[in-house]
């Protein structure tokens, strides 16, 4: 009757282990339902592209006549078409080998050096970082043209870049105080460099300070 008991606990325990990992496989393999959205992204991608060569020939028809300010304002549209762009590509890159796997490239050499070295919090920084300029230009863009824009318009795209600065500020100030903290979790932990437990080097630092002998 043990051995029957024992034998029936051994197969209920083989059973929720093959249970278990199959549930694993499952819900490591679901990270692939994350790559459609980054095919979506390349499409949007393809759409920008399309924009920028339709402002880019609209820019050069009338660069003869245009004024100065003209000039710099169609420039910034082509430069926050470009920025744009670069932001949909670091989502694609950045979201697709921290999320779903690793890019195996045969040359190496064609890989951008930030590939692999760009963590979620930082994708965060650089993400808001690019919002913050994309922001930054437009509200220039309507600085350059104000008779074509109200000051309800302007107030409200001051405040919102605003919000975008201190955001980027708030996020970046909270991942300084998550990392210093780790920092100091990880020295505290840290054996010193003579290999003695960390209470007995305080205290053999506190008798050497007191001038007290140690046992």
């Amino acid at each position: 009757m043990a051995s029957a008991g024992f034998a029936a606990q051994v197969r209920g325990r083989g059973l929720l282990t093959m249970i278990s990992r199959t549930l694993e496989r499952a819900l490591f393999a679901s990270r692939w339902l994350m790559a459609p959205f980054y095919v979506g992204l390349v499409l949007g991608l393809v759409v920008i592209l399309i924009k920028f060569l339709q402002e880019l020939v609209h820019f050069a028809e009338g660069v003869l006549h245009a004024t100065e300010s003209q000039v710099i304002l169609g420039a910034l549209s082509l430069i926050d078409l470009s920025l744009t762009a670069n932001l949909v590509l670091l989502v694609i890159f950045s979201g697709y080998e921290n999320f779903i796997s690793r890019m195996d490239l045969k040359d190496q050499s064609v890989r951008p050096e930030w590939m692999g070295k760009i963590d979620f919090s930082g994708l965060k920084l650089k993400l808001i970082a690019s919002i913050v300029a994309i922001s930054a230009i437009q509200l220039l863009k309507s600085f350059m043209d104000l008779g074509a824009v109200s000051d309800r318009d302007i107030y409200w795209m001051t405040v919102v870049h605003a919000v975008f600065v201190l955001s980027g500020v708030f996020l970046a100030l909270t991942d300084w105080l998550t990392d210093d903290a780790h920092g100091k979790e990880g020295d505290s932990h840290a054996p010193n460099p003579e290999g003695e437990d960390t209470d007995e080097h305080r205290a053999k630092e506190q008798a050497e300070k007191s001038g007290t002998p140690r046992a």
